[in-house]
């Protein structure tokens, strides 16, 4: 192996223990929320106290590079799932429930990204910018195959999903996956007579 061979294969070790660091965190974000001890993230990652700091010096740091990497992933599986799937629809509705998964599961995440801390205040923007083109190009692939209504919007489709998730924290009767169902369903259009 040359240099630079090693070098390509210490990144790619480096990108990999970075991101089971963000997974790690996420985990622990939803069973406890983001204020939880860094020493349970080092635990569910199975790494020391300073392999984290290394990598996030704040906490902040950590929070808004786990919100990326969940972001990124979000946004990557749409068009995985346009390759996969049976229809454009059920692409839709696979992605809308990652969708969903990802807004249930930031556990007080809502509330640090209003706290006025000037680091998380791009970060509403990148969700916008990564997502909504996401979104938009499974509604418009949904309606090019005739399968739902093509007026709606990204953006519109994605705060009525949001709204819809409001509460699922902090009911546990409340199932917000139910409900964003029922919705999507409610795109399709009827199939034609004939």
């Amino acid at each position: 192996m040359n240099d630079s061979d090693e070098g390509a294969s210490r990144r790619k070790d480096a990108r990999r223990n970075k991101e089971t660091l963000l997974d790690a965190a996420a985990a622990v974000f939803v069973t406890s929320g983001v204020e939880a001890p860094v020493r349970d993230i080092a635990a569910e990652a199975g790494v020391g106290l300073g392999t984290i700091y290394r990598h996030f010096p704040t906490r902040a740091d950590l929070i808004i590079a786990v919100y990326r990497h969940q972001v990124e992933a979000c946004a990557e599986a749409g068009p995985a799932l346009l390759r996969s799937s049976a229809t454009p629809h059920a692409a839709l509705a696979q992605w809308i429930d990652h969708f969903v998964d990802f807004l249930v599961t930031k556990h007080g995440l809502a509330a640090v990204l209003q706290s006025g801390n000037a680091d998380f205040d791009a970060l509403h923007a990148y969700f916008l910018d990564r997502l909504v083109p996401v979104c938009t190009q499974l509604l418009e692939a949904a309606a090019a195959a005739g399968e739902i209504r093509s007026a709606l919007q990204a953006y519109e489709l994605m705060r009525g999903v949001g709204n819809l998730c409001i509460g699922a924290d902090s009911d546990p009767r409340y199932d917000a996956h139910r409900l964003v169902e029922l919705l999507i369903a409610g795109l399709r259009l009827p199939a034609p007579r004939g």
